[in-house]
C-alpha cells in the first residue's frame, strides 16, 4: 500500500470530493522520504537556490530500497505527483529512480526542462549501479 489513508479521507472520496490539503498531509505522513526530497527541491527553487540551468534537483541515491520505493510511488502516481506540484507550485521531473528536479511552471517547455526530460539526458545519466533500480 502506498498511502496510509484515514477513514475520514476515504469517506470524502466516497462522497465524491476530497480535500486536497488533507490528501497532501496524507502523502507527507505516508511517504516521509519522498516528501523530504520533493519539499526540499521545491523549497530550494522557491528560495532561489538553483543550479546553473535554473532548476533545483536532488541526485543522491536513497539510503535503501524502501526510500526508493517511496519516490517511485510519489512520482509515478499522477494523483500524488499532481497534488504535490499544485501544493508546492512547481513542476517535478524524475530520472533514474532517484533524481528529482523542481522547475518553475513558467520554465516548463524551456531549454533546461526539455533537456532534463529528454531521452538524451536519460541515456547520459545511466550507470551500471542504477540498472536494477
Amino acid at each position: 500500500m502506498s498511502l496510509d489513508v484515514a477513514p475520514s479521507l476515504i469517506e470524502q472520496a466516497e462522497r465524491g470530493q476530497v480535500d486536497q490539503s488533507e490528501f497532501v498531509a496524507t502523502v507527507e505522513r505516508s511517504l516521509p522520504y519522498a516528501w523530504s526530497i520533493m519539499s526540499g527541491v521545491a523549497g530550494e527553487l522557491a528560495g532561489g537556490f538553483t543550479n546553473r540551468e535554473g532548476f533545483a534537483d536532488h541526485a543522491s541515491p536513497p539510503p535503501s530500497e524502501a526510500e526508493r520505493g517511496q519516490l517511485l510511488r510519489a512520482l509515478a502516481s499522477d494523483a500524488i505527483r499532481g497534488a504535490l506540484e499544485r501544493h508546492f507550485g512547481v513542476r517535478f521531473a524524475f530520472q533514474n529512480c532517484h533524481r528529482v528536479a523542481a522547475f518553475r511552471p513558467a520554465d516548463v517547455g524551456g531549454d533546461s526542462y526539455r533537456e532534463f526530460v529528454s531521452i538524451r539526458s536519460q541515456i547520459l545519466n545511466q550507470s551500471p549501479a542504477l540498472r536494477d533500480c
